[in-house]
């Protein structure tokens, strides 16, 4: 390898001897024309003398313009400063107030041209803890069940094995509507009418009664299934049922002969049952994991959503979209899926982490409330559609299995296997413009006849 380092003299040179050119090669060019340059010694000057000459030389010989000191003056009072006191930007103080005439004539345009500012939005206070816990002995722990409902008259209607109980929120009275005459059977589901009035009654003998709340009466007595009725939903005068002998029925309550239309799509036990909130369209769910969407007249189903991985029990109509249905999955599914029931798209799906009990759309704001099971059997408000979690109640010790709304909208009561009900104060306020309107559904005290039809 070459040991040579930069800038180092090449070896082919070293030990040669340079010949100097002879005279004779020297004599044979042409010489260079000469010319006349001037070289200072350096070391004869002295830059700081030369420096200070320099310097002399230019002030003495400039002269002060008359015009500088008259345009500093205009230039001062242009800005409403004395330049012999303050200087123009200055930080320290504040700017002197202009003086008279000199206000700005478009202060007045740019006022009116600024946007009003922006209400902020107060974020609302979201109680971690119920408002009310009350006992409810012999509450079924049974996931297929629906045995709570609250009605548009502020009365709580709840099933504790083989009777049902009212509980008015308005002044806390208690009282026994019904209780089932054999000793085996029990109470399956509860529905109140739109009215506030009457509430079905489905037992485990595959009966439907209607009764009169403010009579304690039965007025109805409605046949068509073969097995417990697990399900039910009213849409004006029409209830449909649900059961395990995989069935709905269409039931028509002013009529004697009352089964306006029976439907098969599902292969197992019916759990859910919703109607959309302008009575075309009929959510059912099952325990063979099936969801159908149907029509307000029956026949086949519109659409057979097959997503869930577990029972559907858990459905929710939502109030400012109408063709937005939720639907929460058992167990093994633990999501909550949102569909339009115009096309049966999936639209979204979120896994819980839980068994999904129930479901209920805030009536006033963009939000969802779930209930669930094991491990930590608590409520969760979600934010939608960016599923966004609120906030997280818990307090139940076992599986809330049942979710209800107050005519308000602002409280829900939830049902668990703990045997309590617990009232939360979870949703927001109706606006003031709305608070002015009924939302309470039609009050006609002749939705169904006074006398009994069996």
């Amino acid at each position: 390898m070459d040991p040579r380092t930069p800038f180092s003299p090449s070896r082919s040179n070293v030990g040669k001897d340079y010949k100097t050119p002879s005279k004779s090669t020297m004599s044979s060019k042409k010489p260079k024309q000469q010319m006349d340059r001037f070289i200072p010694s350096r070391s004869a000057l002295d830059l700081d003398v030369a420096s200070f000459n320099l310097l002399k030389e230019n002030s003495a010989s400039g002269t002060a313009s008359p015009a500088k000191p008259e345009y500093a003056k205009l230039l001062a009072e242009g800005f409403g400063t004395e330049a012999s006191r303050s200087r123009i930007l200055a930080f320290k103080n504040k700017a002197p107030a202009p003086p008279e005439g000199h206000q700005n004539r478009l202060a007045s345009l740019y006022t009116q041209n600024a946007a009003p500012r922006p209400v902020k939005k107060t974020f609302r206070n979201i109680p971690q803890a119920p408002e009310r816990i009350l006992d409810a002995p012999d509450l079924l722990d049974d996931y297929y069940l629906n045995l709570l409902d609250w009605s548009s008259a502020n009365v709580v209607a709840v099933a504790l094995r083989s009777s049902v109980y009212l509980w008015n929120a308005a002044n806390g009275s208690i009282e026994q509507l019904m209780e089932c005459s054999d000793e085996d059977d029990y109470v399956t589901s509860v529905a109140w009418a739109a009215d506030g009035k009457h509430v079905a009654v489905g037992t485990a003998s595959a009966q439907v009664q209607i009764w009169d709340a403010a009579r304690v009466k039965q007025i109805r007595a409605l046949k068509g299934h073969s097995a417990r009725v697990s399900a039910m939903a009213w849409s004006g005068t029409t209830l449909s049922t649900g059961g395990r002998d995989s069935l709905i029925i269409n039931h028509d309550v002013r009529v004697r002969e009352h089964i306006t239309a029976t439907m098969r799509g599902h292969e197992q036990e019916v759990c859910g049952l919703k109607w959309s909130p302008s009575g075309s369209q009929l959510a059912s769910g099952g325990n063979d994991n099936l969801l159908h969407v149907w029509g307000a007249g029956g026949g086949a189903p519109l659409h057979r959503l097959t997503a869930h991985t577990a029972a559907v029990k858990a459905l929710a109509w939502c109030p400012f979209q109408s063709n937005l249905l939720a639907s929460g999955g058992g167990t093994a599914d633990r999501c909550i899926r949102f569909w339009n029931t115009h096309t049966g798209a999936l639209l979204n799906s979120i896994d819980t982490h839980s068994q999904v009990c129930a479901l209920q759309w805030s009536r006033h704001e963009k939000e969802i409330l779930s209930s669930h099971g094991f491990s930590q059997n608590q409520l969760c408000l979600w934010k939608y559609p960016s599923m966004a979690k609120v906030a997280e109640m818990s307090g139940h010790t076992s599986r809330v299995l049942h979710l209800s709304q107050s005519p308000d909208g602002t409280t829900v009561c939830s049902a668990a296997a703990d045997e309590t009900l617990r009232f939360w104060k979870c949703f927001a306020e109706a606006p003031p413009a709305q608070k002015a309107k009924s939302a309470l559904g039609s009050s006609s005290s002749s939705m169904l006849r006074s006398v009994s039809i069996r």
